[in-house]
């Protein structure tokens, strides 16, 4: 599975220059947000707060152009709540642009 990086560095630089403790500051805010709309999509247990989850962390994947996490996001408003499958798949995409350092 490949990651697209470069998009969500490209946005973090042209939001706010080669300041890096801010870009830093936002990977960080992006990434929290991410693993709480993951958690939420793991504890929902009906359609209706999948749905809200998935679409919450596909607007969050674009407003950062995180492409993966944003694809894997609408894959699983498209899927069944709870799904395990499109969870782990989302869990990995996350760990990866966490470990990802320039």
């Amino acid at each position: 599975m490949s990651f697209d990086y470069g998009a969500l560095d490209a946005a973090l630089t042209a939001a706010v220059g080669d300041d890096q403790s801010l870009i830093a500051e936002l990977r960080a805010a992006f990434l929290e947000s991410a693993k709480r709309q993951v958690d939420l999509l793991g504890r929902a247990r009906c359609d209706a707060n999948w749905e809200y989850a998935a679409w919450r962390l596909k607007g969050l994947a674009a407003s950062f152009s995180a492409t993966k996490i944003l694809q894997l996001a609408d894959e699983a408003a498209h899927s069944a709540p709870g799904d395990p499958v499109i969870l782990r798949k989302l869990e990995r995409a996350v760990s990866a642009v966490e470990a990802h350092r320039d």
